[in-house]
């Protein structure tokens, strides 16, 4: 059963990030600049292997509140599929 970022057509966090984008489910992966790089190093590695295209967010607190969450995000990952709307109601919020 998809959990509710899937529903919204994203997912937050490294380790889903990094699931979303081997499963080739990741449309865009989205990596905040002030996170350690050694967590946003093996992502954006992965991101050039596959082809997926990144965007940088300047902080994780930033990602985190567009992602909904309580507190900061490294990643997150826009999923492929019919439901593109954290795309359409966020992007104003990652600039």
């Amino acid at each position: 059963m998809p959990d509710r970022e899937e529903k919204a057509g994203y997912v937050a966090g490294c380790k889903q990030t990094g699931k979303a984008i081997h499963s080739g489910a990741a449309r865009t992966v989205l990596l905040a600049r002030d996170a350690d790089p050694a967590v946003t190093g093996p992502l954006l590695t992965l991101c050039r292997q596959r082809g997926v295209p990144v965007r940088w967010v300047e902080t994780m607190q930033s990602l985190g509140h567009t992602c909904a969450l309580p507190v900061g995000a490294a990643a997150a990952a826009l999923l492929r599929g019919p439901e593109d709307g954290f795309s359409d109601r966020h992007a104003a919020a990652l600039k």
